[in-house]
C-alpha cells in the first residue's frame, strides 16, 4: 500500500489559509479588494493555488459533511444562512481546514487512542500510575498491555513513576522510560527527546543506543542521533499552561503561539527581531496578542477571530 507523504508545516499553514479565503469569501463584507488580495495571494506560490483548488473542489462535495459539519458547509448560502455563517465564522473558517487537512494527514491521526485541538491540552492518569499529557495539535496510541505507547503527532509529556517502565514509540526510534519524566516533541523531520527528571534510554531505527540524563536532550532523526545538548528543565512550560520567554526574538515567540491558535496569525517580517519577555497563559491567546501590543511598538489588526495580522504601530497611521 502507498504510503502518504508527509504533510508539513507550511503545507498545513497554506491548507489553513485556503480555508480560511473559501469561508471569508462567502462573507457579506468580502470586498472587491479582498477579492484582489485573494488573488495576489494564490499567484504568489504555486502551493497556494493547489490548496486553492483542492479547497474549490471539497466545497463542492460539502453537502456530503457529516451533520455535526453541516454548518461549516462552504456553498454559497442564503441571506439567512449568510448572517448565521457570520455569527460562525469562527466555527466555518476551522472545520473547513480540518476538513481539508484531513485529506492529506495520515489515516493514523484521526485513529489514535488520543488526540487534541489546536490550542486544546489532556492530561491523564494510566493504569500503572503514569502521568500523560499531550500538548496542542497531539495525537497517541495506547497499548498498556505490552506497556508502550506511540507519538502520532505533537508534543507529550510523560512521567512514570515506581518501579513501572514504559516504552514509547517513536517515527525514527523508541525511548524507554523507568522513574523518570521526559518530554517528546515531534516535528516535520525530527523528534526532539528531553528529560525532566531521572534518565531514559533512546534507541534509534538504526541500531544506536543512548542514555540521556535530567538536563538533557536529543534530536531523533531518521539517520540517528544529533548531539546530546543541555536541556533546561523549566522550558516545557506548556505543561502549566503557560509560553515564557526571556528576552526571546519576537518571531520566534509568535511561531510558538502559533500552534495554540486556530487561524491564521500572520506579522511583518519588520517585527522578527523585537524582544519579548514574559509569562503568558496559553488559555487567552486574544490575551497575549493584547499585552504584546501593550508592551511593544506594534499593532494588532483582526478581520475575524481567526485572521490577525501584526504591524508595526506607525504603519496603523
Amino acid at each position: 500500500m502507498m504510503k502518504a507523504a508527509p504533510v508539513t508545516s507550511e503545507t498545513r499553514e497554506m491548507t489553513r489559509a485556503a480555508a480560511q479565503w473559501l469561508a471569508l469569501l462567502d462573507c457579506d463584507e468580502f470586498s472587491e479588494a479582498d477579492l484582489a488580495r485573494l488573488q495576489n495571494w494564490r499567484n504568489s506560490h504555486p502551493g497556494h493555488e493547489r490548496a486553492w483548488q483542492r479547497a474549490l473542489l471539497l466545497r463542492q462535495r460539502f453537502s456530503g459533511l457529516p451533520p455535526e459539519l453541516a454548518m461549516a458547509s462552504l456553498d454559497r448560502p442564503d441571506l439567512g444562512r449568510r448572517r448565521a455563517l457570520k455569527q460562525a465564522l469562527g466555527v466555518a473558517v476551522v472545520l473547513p481546514a480540518a476538513w481539508l487537512l484531513g485529506r492529506q494527514l495520515p489515516v493514523e491521526v484521526w485513529r489514535a487512542d488520543l488526540h487534541t485541538g489546536t490550542g486544546d491540552q489532556q492530561q491523564l492518569t494510566l493504569a500503572d500510575g503514569s502521568l500523560l499529557q499531550l500538548n496542542t495539535d497531539s495525537a497517541v496510541d495506547l497499548d498498556l498491555q505490552a506497556n508502550q505507547l506511540r507519538l502520532v503527532r505533537g508534543e507529550i509529556a510523560l512521567k512514570v513513576p515506581g518501579s513501572s517502565a514504559l516504552s514509547l514509540l517513536l517515527p525514527y526510534g523508541r525511548a524507554l522510560v523507568r522513574q523518570s519524566e521526559v518530554c517528546v516533541r515531534l516535528d516535520d523531520q525530527h523528534c526532539r527527546v528531553s528529560v525532566v527528571s531521572g534518565s531514559v534510554q533512546v534507541l534509534s531505527s538504526v541500531g544506536a543506543a543512548q542514555v540521556i540524563k535530567q538536563g538533557q536532550q536529543l534530536s531523533l532523526q531518521r539517520s540517528g542521533f544529533g548531539a546530546v545538548q543541555p536541556f533546561d528543565p523549566s522550558l516545557p512550560d506548556w505543561r502549566e499552561g503557560v509560553l515564557m520567554a526571556q528576552d526571546q526574538p519576537l518571531g520566534d515567540f509568535l511561531r510558538e503561539l502559533s500552534r495554540y491558535r486556530p487561524g491564521l496569525l500572520r506579522w511583518d517580517p519588520a517585527l522578527e527581531r523585537l524582544r519579548v519577555t514574559g509569562s503568558f497563559r496559553l488559555n487567552d491567546t486574544d490575551r497575549v496578542l493584547a499585552l504584546l501590543a501593550a508592551s511593544l511598538p506594534l499593532a494588532v489588526q483582526s478581520r475575524t477571530r481567526y485572521w490577525v495580522t501584526l504591524v508595526p504601530r506607525e504603519k496603523t497611521a
